[in-house]
């Protein structure tokens, strides 16, 4: 029995490394998320699906991941987004864009970030200077003297400016700087053992 398996091995390694030969044509190849995978040749970046087609031809300067069946891309200076089947839905206006997290994604245009929903409208005005994504329910986000605090789904401040650093919940914890010290607070700004 050991004897036949390790006769198999051989075929088993070569018909895995057949099955995604593709891969090597791509200086990157990334895992294939919402049917399709980031991949980059010579600095350009499209999508291929699992049987390594591409579906999004490698024209972007950069890409990223998708997330909730939507990926931000750049072309030229300017971020737009693609679904999940690889069609533009929105085409590159912001100056930056992340992923979208709990239904809506951070963008910036004209020096100031807010977020889009699935509809892409802005649904929280552009009037932070950093922003990242939502996560439980909290986005962390920076005011013009570089301070972190965290919004609500609406825009409403959660957590007051005050932190030199914010990081993402999880698990109803996230890791801040505050006065050069990193801890860990709850939903409610109050410190936490990690």
């Amino acid at each position: 029995m050991k004897r036949s398996f390790l006769l198999l091995l051989p075929l088993l390694i070569a018909g895995n490394s057949f099955g995604q030969a593709w891969t090597k044509q791509y200086d990157y190849v990334d895992d294939c998320i919402c049917g399709l995978a980031k991949v980059s040749k010579n600095n350009k970046f499209g999508y291929v699906n699992a049987k390594g087609e591409l579906k999004v031809p490698l024209i972007y300067d950069e890409a990223m991941s998708f997330n909730e069946g939507r990926a931000p891309v750049r072309l030229d200076t300017k971020w737009g987004y693609l679904d999940s089947t690889g069609k533009v839905v929105i085409e590159p206006m912001f100056d930056e864009a992340g992923s979208f997290r709990d239904s809506l994604a951070p963008v910036r245009k004209n020096g100031h970030f807010g977020y889009i929903d699935y509809s892409y409208k802005v649904v929280i005005p552009f009037q932070y200077e950093m922003a990242r994504g939502f996560s439980e329910g909290l986005a962390p986000v920076a005011n013009s003297k570089g301070l972190w605090g965290y919004i609500d789904r609406k825009g409403h401040m959660a957590l007051n400016y005050k932190y030199n650093f914010a990081d993402l919940f999880t698990e109803g914890k996230a890791r801040v700087m505050l006065n050069g010290n990193m801890i860990m607070i709850d939903k409610k700004g109050n410190e936490v053992k990690e």
